[in-house]
Order: structure tokens, then sequence, then C-alpha cells
């Protein structure tokens, strides 16, 4: 094992197929469940950490994040280190290990199907999906809605650094 991939084997995998233009990119919180969406039109490493870099300014309480060995994510210790998280790797055809994201891709896939042209949807339409994604309610969240669990959480750090101050 490389020491610097926490659980990855020594391959770089890529599953893509050919037929779509542009990727969505899907962060889930491990624990809260809340999804973030990113359209990258042109997929490249450099896209894709930006797109990362945006969804960090949305969602600053990101420590962490488990991704596949896609060949995107192979500078993943530059987008560790400017994110500021930690990044753990699948094992290849291991789909179990990030249960979560394979969740949300399976319910965006009854809106945006599979290798469609990312391009096709609005900025506005990708937004609307993430909110409606953060807005479902869930039994593994003692059927709360994670957008609902963000805000509490936000709300409870805001009210910890006040009492601190």
């Amino acid at each position: 094992m490389l020491a610097d991939r926490l659980g990855m084997q020594k391959r770089i995998s890529s599953s893509r197929e050919s037929s779509g233009s542009g990727i969505l990119l899907v962060i889930v919180d491990r624990k809260l469940r809340v999804a973030f969406l990113e359209q990258i039109l042109r997929p490249s490493v450099v896209n894709v950490t930006t797109a990362m870099l945006k969804i960090k300014e949305r969602y600053p309480e990101w420590k962490s994040m488990t991704t596949d060995n896609d060949i995107l994510f192979s500078d993943h210790p530059v987008m560790a280190q400017k994110l500021g998280v930690t990044s753990y790797f699948c094992f290849p055809g291991h789909a179990w290990e990030k249960g979560s994201i394979e969740n949300a891709n399976k319910w965006i896939r009854r809106y945006i199907a599979k290798s469609s042209d990312i391009s096709r949807y609005s900025k506005r339409f990708v937004r609307n999906l993430e909110e409606k994604m953060n807005r479902r309610i869930m039994k593994t969240l003692n059927y709360y809605r994670p957008g609902e669990l963000l805000k509490q959480y936000r709300k409870r750090k805001q009210r910890l650094r006040a009492v601190e101050s």
C-alpha cells in the first residue's frame, strides 16, 4: 500500500463511459447525509479540484473524503491539502465502501440518466436537485432531513463559539 494513500491499492482505474459530456461531482457527508453537487463540463483533475473548492466554501465543516480510484482523483495529495481534508480510497469494485454516495447517485439517476450530457442541465436545475436531495426525509437520520440536520449542527457550533468568547 502506498504511504500517501489510505486504503488504496496501487492501481488507478476509471470506468467512465465515453458517451456523456461532463460529469456531476457529488459529495455526501457520511453522518448528516447532506449532498453537494457541482457540474463539471470539462472533466480534468484541475476542474475537479476547483469544483471541490467551491463545495468547501459552501461546506467548511468538510473534514475527510472517500473517493473511488478514478484518474480524476490522481492528484489527491494536492486536493486534500487545498481542501484541508484527509482523503481515503475504496478498493476497486468495492462500491459498498462508499454506500452513501452510491445511494445518492442512484437517487440522482431518477433525474439525470447515466452517461447524459451534463451540459444540457442548467446550474439552477443542478442546484434545485441538490436542494431536493437535502429536503428528503431519511429513515437512517431518524426521519430528519439532511438540510435540517446541517442547520442544527451549524446553530450548535455557533452557540458554542458564542459561549467560548
